[in-house]
């Protein structure tokens, strides 16, 4: 089998598995967290370095937004069982970047990675991170180049794979829609706001020797789970529909 074919395959079986890379990357992120300590051991001024963390993750899920709420369905998705494209997305997010989704994905795990304080610990989780992706990108482009061909070809050779460029931004073609939005990415919020409560918790217990739960996250916490419970009723009763 020639190496090219190696790599889409293993590329398909990555895309199908690409859910479970979190649990991947916050099993890299606990290995570390037993060297975990406040900044200059003050938590007071730890929080504004938190609060940065949890920025560059929500900019991610924004662009993550920015895609799925312009794109049409059978396109860009969270599906995981096979490759889909009924169009090739040219506009918004993908006049300036070729994976924006995957982009987003990156800047949610560099705000998790960095929020242990350790700047190897990013370097790891953005390099893991890229390996697990590379393939997935390669199988992706092989099966839109069978697919829509020169059409595929024109834009890849002018769009950039994952370093977006501003200057060539083309307007959607298609409405905003906030309802898909929400019923596509709810579950990545709960997933972000989860995460950084459990890290910071885990690294109180470390640094302090006990547990204790910051009125900061517990109030982020609370406001996630509301959010997320009210969201997944909405999505079970059909009124996130488009």
């Amino acid at each position: 089998m020639a190496f090219r074919e190696e790599l889409e395959i293993s590329g398909n079986w990555l895309f199908q598995w690409r859910s479970y890379l979190p649990l991947l990357m916050l099993g890299i992120a606990l290995l570390d967290m037993r060297h975990f300590t406040y900044l200059n051991n003050d938590y007071e001024r730890n929080l504004y370095w938190e609060a940065f963390c949890l920025i560059v993750s929500l900019v991610g899920l924004i662009i993550r937004a920015a895609v799925v709420g312009y794109v049409s369905e059978g396109t860009s998705g969270r599906n995981t069982r096979r490759q889909e494209a009924a169009s090739l997305n040219t506009t918004g997010m993908y006049s300036i970047v070729r994976h924006p989704l995957y982009l987003g994905n990156l800047f949610i795990w560099l705000g998790i990675s960095l929020f242990i304080r350790h700047w190897y610990m990013s370097l790891i989780c953005m390099f893991v991170f890229w390996l697990y992706y590379e393939r997935i990108i390669f199988a992706e482009e092989e099966f839109l180049r069978r697919k829509f061909g020169q059409e595929f070809e024109k834009w890849a050779r002018n769009i950039p794979c994952f370093i977006p460029e501003l200057g060539r931004w083309k307007a959607p073609s298609m409405p905003f829609l906030w309802k898909k939005v929400l019923k596509d990415e709810y579950s990545g919020l709960f997933a972000i706001i989860v995460s950084f409560v459990f890290l910071d918790v885990l690294g109180t217990r470390i640094v302090l020797g006990k547990m204790k739960f910051y009125w900061q996250w517990q109030v982020l916490f609370w406001m996630g789970i509301s959010t997320y419970l009210t969201l997944r009723t909405m999505k079970k009763k059909g009124m996130l529909e488009p």
